[in-house]
Order: C-alpha cells, then sequence, then structure tokens
C-alpha cells in the first residue's frame, strides 16, 4: 500500500487489560490519525468478547501469547490493576515495544526503577499515564511558573476528597493488588500535575498517615456509590501527606475515598514568593501597585485531557516529541507515595532516596 506524503506514519497499538480504563485508551487514541488498535489480551472471555464487539480487534487470553504473535505491533496500553503494572510494562518493553501504564505506575518504587530500567535497556519509550498534567488549567499554572510570574514556588496543597465515594467495583479496596487505597488512586491525580507544575523537583522526605474508620464496615447507602465489599475491604478511607524537596520547597497531599466534609474537592493551592494560584477555579493571586489582584484567565482551552494524553503517547513514540509523562517523573510520584505510606507505618517522618 502506497502511504501520501502527508499522510501520518501507521501507529499499531494492543491493550493489556480489557476493563473501563481500556476502553478509555482505545476509544480516545482511535481519535488520533494513523492509529490502528490491533488487539487486547485480558483473562476474561466476557471481557474480551465485548472488546472484539466493539472495537473488531484480535482477542488474547495470555498477554505474552499477544506480544509473541504480533509482531507488527508499535505500542502496548497497560490497563491492568496496579499490581500487574510491573510485569505486563516490562514484558511489553523486552517485546520491544513502546508502553504507556496506567497510574499508578507500579505498587511500589522498586517495581517502577525496574520499569525505568526495561525502558532503557530496551531503547523505547515509557509514558506514565498522568492526564491531569495535559489540563487547561495546570498549563495555564504551569506556563506562569515558567514565566516567573510566581517568583519561587515554595508550597502547593493539594485535596484529591470525596466525602463519600467508595469504589463499589474492580479491587479498588484490595491493598493487596492495588497497593493501597484514596491516596495511590486519586490523590496522585493531583499531586502528579502539582508536581509537573513545580518543575518536577526530587523528593527527599515523606510525612503522613492514613485512616479506615468506615470503607471496612457495612453502611446503609448513602450515594450513589453504594455496596463496596466491606469484608475485602483493606486500604484507607483518608491519607494525608508531607512531602519536601531538594530544592526547599513543600507539598501537601489530602486524599480520601469518604470523609466528613461539606463537598468533593479536586484542587491544588500554590503559594509563590511573588504570587500563587489555585487550580479550581483557575486562578492568579498577586500584587501590582500597592494592591492585591484575583486574576482570572479568560480562555484557557486545552481540550479532554484523556485524549490530550493517549495523543502525546502516540506523538511521542511515532513522532519523536519530548516525554513530560515520562518513567522517571513516574517515579518520583511513586516515591512520594511509598513516602506517605511508609511514614504512616513508621509514625514519623521518612527519607526518600
Amino acid at each position: 500500500m502506497t502511504t501520501s506524503p502527508s499522510a501520518p506514519k501507521p501507529f499499531r497499538l494492543a491493550v493489556i487489560g480489557a476493563g473501563g480504563i481500556a476502553n478509555a485508551h482505545i476509544n480516545h487514541i482511535k481519535k488520533v490519525a494513523g492509529v490502528e488498535v490491533v488487539a487486547v489480551a485480558d483473562i476474561s472471555d466476557k471481557a474480551l468478547a465485548s472488546m472484539k464487539e466493539k472495537f473488531g480487534v484480535r482477542t488474547y487470553t495470555d498477554y505474552k501469547e499477544m506480544l509473541s504473535k504480533e509482531k507488527e505491533v508499535d505500542a502496548v496500553s497497560v490497563c491492568t490493576p496496579n499490581g500487574l503494572h510491573s510485569e505486563n510494562t516490562i514484558a511489553a518493553l523486552q517485546a520491544g515495544k513502546h508502553v504507556i501504564v496506567e497510574k499508578p505506575m507500579a505498587m511500589n518504587a522498586t517495581e517502577g526503577q525496574a520499569m525505568v530500567d526495561a525502558a532503557k535497556k530496551a531503547g523505547k519509550q515509557l509514558v506514565v499515564g498522568f492526564q491531569y498534567r495535559f489540563d487547561g488549567k495546570t498549563q495555564v499554572i504551569k506556563n506562569q511558573i515558567d514565566a516567573g510570574v510566581f517568583g519561587k514556588p515554595l508550597y502547593v496543597r493539594c485535596q484529591a476528597l470525596r466525602r463519600r465515594g467508595i469504589p463499589n467495583w474492580g479491587v479498588f479496596g484490595r491493598k493487596d493488588l492495588q497497593g493501597g487505597g484514596p491516596m495511590i488512586d486519586i490523590g496522585v491525580h493531583v499531586m502528579e500535575m502539582a508536581h509537573f507544575v513545580l518543575g518536577s523537583p526530587r523528593p527527599i522526605a515523606a510525612s503522613g498517615n492514613c485512616w479506615t474508620y468506615l470503607g471496612n464496615k457495612p453502611m446503609e447507602a448513602l450515594t450513589g456509590w453504594a455496596n463496596w465489599d466491606y469484608k475485602t475491604y483493606t486500604v484507607e478511607d483518608l491519607a494525608v501527606g508531607l512531602i519536601r524537596f531538594e530544592n526547599g520547597s513543600m507539598l501537601s497531599i489530602e486524599a480520601s475515598f469518604a470523609a466528613h466534609i461539606e463537598k468533593d474537592v479536586w484542587n491544588f493551592t500554590l503559594m509563590g514568593e511573588k504570587g500563587g494560584a489555585s487550580w479550581d477555579p483557575c486562578l492568579i493571586f498577586k500584587d501590582e501597585h500597592g494592591y492585591m489582584f484575583n486574576e482570572t484567565p479568560f480562555h484557557i482551552g486545552g481540550g479532554d485531557n484523556f485524549e490530550n494524553k493517549m495523543r502525546h503517547f502516540v506523538e511521542v513514540c511515532r513522532d519523536g516529541a519530548k516525554n513530560i509523562s515520562s518513567g522517571e517523573q513516574g517515579l518520583m510520584v511513586q516515591k512520594m507515595l511509598d513516602g506517605v505510606y511508609a511514614s504512616a507505618a513508621a509514625g514519623g517522618e521518612v527519607k526518600i532516596s
């Protein structure tokens, strides 16, 4: 087949995992010109049948068989539970494929480091699925920091709080398969975009605590998210942490599946020497000519975060664009998560190596 000079180079994708997040990966990456999703692997015959019907892909119950047989595949999306991220990612990299892995990148930093090492050895790109750094509001604040509007960033407060939002599907309540609860599942999102706007400084210490008080007990339906499996619930309901960075700045994180608060919160607030910002609503705070100003961007833009994430993956792997959601950045976020959990277990601040 002859390809016109203006047509993008074909990019073939396979997916490991056939759950809800895999559907999101496929639906969004198919919007990128030149991309073809060719195969999906999962242990569930029912999930595979749904994938085949919706997307016309080849299906496998063994992901290693898929990696072996799908020689023309350029890249792999890893959409399995956290406990399988490292195994799946390393296998795909060793098979010569670029990889995008869903957040968090692994169960812990040891697994994350092995993934980064495997990508370097294979000479392939490893992208971590951090879609919120592609949000228009994140980009506004990042650009203001880069332009020096805030001076030196000092502190950022991150909040990923649900009043009642314990997942009643999947394995989100099982620490053995997920690595933790709201901190590693939703806190990671706000943490990653805040760390990104700060310029991805190196974390050196963490302190924090975790509490479980609702999820492991039966409860009447208080919201639409009812009937979670409290008998297998082994993660925290609420976690808080404080991270210190090598450059002297600090980040705090609050994350909950269930907390006694007025309403859900998804936000970060930045404080710098000369100015600050909030993510939602997107506001800039600064002093000018003897007055304190709150400024609202007239136009933010940015489009769909998830589509931007998948488009970025293709542009990095196929077109040579700079990877702004790399395995190395994912590893630093993973170390912060590990640090909060380690501090909670130790009852004091822990160092991050």
